[in-house]
């Protein structure tokens, strides 16, 4: 549904947002409740494009930056953690999945023995590749109608979330 002003909305989010908040602050939670829902709504779309791997968000973001990475250095478990804004903890779990699936493996740490490695297999870079003509036509379908000016600004509202979160957890 639109509203006079021509947003679209979830008219059942509305109505349960407005109650809870007795009116108060509904208009936060009901954005909240829509950034939840097109998170879902992308999550599914890249679930079907992992081919039924079933590599989780985490998974393949870890896969990603390793990717990126040298090749022949990869990076330990607290970059990844500190570039996912995970723990280590949450990282040693996605890398254990992508080490039984083949899709990277541990190495010792040259400088350092006590530390390790993770670098991307041969395998990891195969499944990227053949994740990414899906994963582009999945993004251009959901995102289809959109600008690169509404991209842009989509963006940088979501990261404001995450600035905003950082900021309170930061608090506390």
């Amino acid at each position: 549904m639109a509203d006079p002003e021509g947003f679209l909305y979830d008219h059942g989010v509305r109505v349960s947002m407005e109650a809870f908040m007795a009116g108060e602050g509904a208009l936060a939670l009901e954005a909240a409740a829509a950034v939840r829902s097109a998170s879902q709504a992308v999550d599914r779309l890249r679930s079907q494009g992992a081919g039924g791997r079933g590599l989780s968000a985490g998974a393949l973001d870890v896969l990603a930056r390793l990717s990126a990475s040298d090749g022949e250095q990869g990076l330990s478990i607290g970059e990844l953690a500190r570039a996912g804004g995970v723990s280590s903890r949450n990282v040693t779990g996605l890398v254990d999945t992508l080490e039984r699936e083949e899709l990277v493996r541990r190495v010792q740490d040259r400088e350092d023995r006590r530390s390790v490695r993770v670098l991307i297999t041969g395998a990891g870079r195969e499944w990227l590749e053949a994740f990414r003509e899906p994963t582009l036509r999945a993004m251009s379908a959901v995102f289809h109608g959109f600008t690169e000016e509404d991209l842009a600004r989509f963006r940088h509202l979501c990261l404001r979330l995450v600035e905003n979160q950082q900021r309170i957890e930061a608090r506390a």
